[in-house]
């Protein structure tokens, strides 16, 4: 049942009200450098929050048995965090409603050259409507609406009637596993609700992702006996050619399929890393590259993988020198199957209708070729999987930054979303 308008009006008032002290909370989590491996101290303030505003809380460490033996699991590598999962769980009163996650990540993604920023990467500035920092759009801008649209509702005496489970994790700018895990412990709830930086859009269609190295040995000589020699770095950018001929191909494969087809690229291949060679004068013994690609949602990322090492494995066999010393490939991230939201769940019939109220417009729908974390709730517990969030420009560039009234628009399409969605009852006493 859609919200009465004068209650509707009160959660609004109620964000507006708290919105500087969210401000404040958000630039609080920007200045914590959570790169991966270095979550632990933003996790520990995320818990503390949490805690104070009387949640349950678990915390707990990511359980590699359990995720390697996972479909959706990402390789375990020596870079993967031990930063642990923070969950906070509120209990109503009485169960009257349909219970939510709200899920957000803390990891952020390396800042590149500091000098490149307009101001310090991890030193929250705030230029009209505008809010810099890195992860401030992806995604801690978002990982305070979850909390700060509970405290709107608290702040006029009231609760979500249904269990909402608040979730802070981590490796989602890597592996995904930090969703994963909190599934495999056995937290669910009747639908999920993650804010990324979507630009006010419902995510409709989202790629899968691998993550891979490939990894090219050669005969390093003296400059002066190049022809002698072979060159690492110049065999490990023959690979990447084949590997573009492969990315088109499953570009070409877009045709008649729904969300993708009327895209101009939704598959891409990014060279993200390099490393290789000891010495300027002498040829390189040896190059790494790493790489990311994208998977239409259907496609089983097993069977991908597999497509990848064979087409380097042939493409090798062609080369005068890789026949002899062929790359060996190692997939050392996501290993994430993609997916499509489908329309007509009565969530999103409840995000539309908060999203009108907060905005005043209609809610659209795109596909996004980037990860998701919701692919975890859409893949294997099945339940309707939103993710929707606020304006933002940068995201893993310079001077990332996301749009302040946006983050309060969301903040109250979220709170309206939680109010009729879960229902609510008056604040527990104490």
């Amino acid at each position: 049942m859609a919200l009465d308008p004068a209650l509707r009006q009160k959660i609004l008032d109620s964000v507006e009200a708290g919105f500087a002290e969210q401000l404040a909370f958000t630039q609080a989590l920007i200045r914590f450098p959570s790169l991966r491996g270095a979550e632990h101290a933003c996790q520990d303030f995320v818990f503390r929050a949490l805690r104070e505003r009387g949640f349950a809380m678990d915390r707990f460490a990511m359980d590699r048995e359990a995720i390697t033996a996972h479909p959706g699991g990402g390789p375990w590598s020596a870079e993967h965090s031990d930063a642990p999962i923070v969950v906070g769980i509120h209990h109503p009163r009485q169960e009257t409603g349909r219970s939510l996650i709200l899920q957000a990540h803390v990891d952020v993604v390396p800042t590149g050259p500091a000098d490149m920023w307009s101001q310090a990467p991890f030193d929250p500035v705030v230029q009209g409507d505008w809010l810099y920092g890195r992860g401030g759009a992806d995604m801690k801008a978002g990982h305070a609406a979850n909390l700060f649209c509970l405290d709107a509702l608290r702040r006029i005496g009231l609760q979500p009637a249904a269990t909402v489970l608040v979730q802070s994790v981590v490796e989602e700018e890597s592996t995904g596993n930090g969703a994963l895990m909190t599934h495999l412990r056995g937290y669910k709830a009747d639908a999920v609700l993650i804010p990324e930086p979507e630009e006010e859009m419902l995510v409709r269609a989202n790629v899968g992702v691998l993550w891979f190295q490939v990894e090219v040995r050669g005969l390093p000589v003296h400059v002066r006996e190049m022809g002698r020699g072979a060159n690492a770095i110049d065999a490990a950018w023959r690979v990447v050619g084949e590997l573009r001929r492969l990315e088109e191909e499953w570009n070409a494969d877009k045709v008649g399929r729904e969300h993708f087809a009327e895209i101009e690229h939704p598959i891409n291949l990014n060279i993200g890393k390099i490393e290789g060679g000891d010495w300027a004068s002498s040829v390189p013994g040896w190059c790494r590259i790493d790489c990311r690609i994208g998977l239409y949602p259907g496609v089983d990322a097993a069977t991908a993988a597999r497509e990848i090492s064979e087409r380097v494995a042939r493409f090798a066999r062609a080369d005068g020198y890789m026949a002899n010393n062929p790359p060996a490939v190692t997939f050392n991230g996501f290993h994430a199957e993609g997916y499509v939201q489908p329309p007509g769940s009565e969530a999103e019939a409840v995000l539309a209708r908060a999203h009108q109220g907060a905005t005043g417009q209609a809610l659209k729908s795109f596909m996004t070729p980037g990860y998701l974390d919701t692919r975890v709730y859409a893949l294997y517990d099945r339940i309707p999987a939103l993710c929707y969030g606020p304006i933002s420009e940068n995201i893993h560039g310079f001077d990332e930054r996301v749009s302040l009234a946006s983050v309060k628009r969301i903040t109250g399409a979220m709170a309206l979303f939680v109010a009729e969605w879960c229902g609510v009852e008056p604040v527990s006493p104490g």
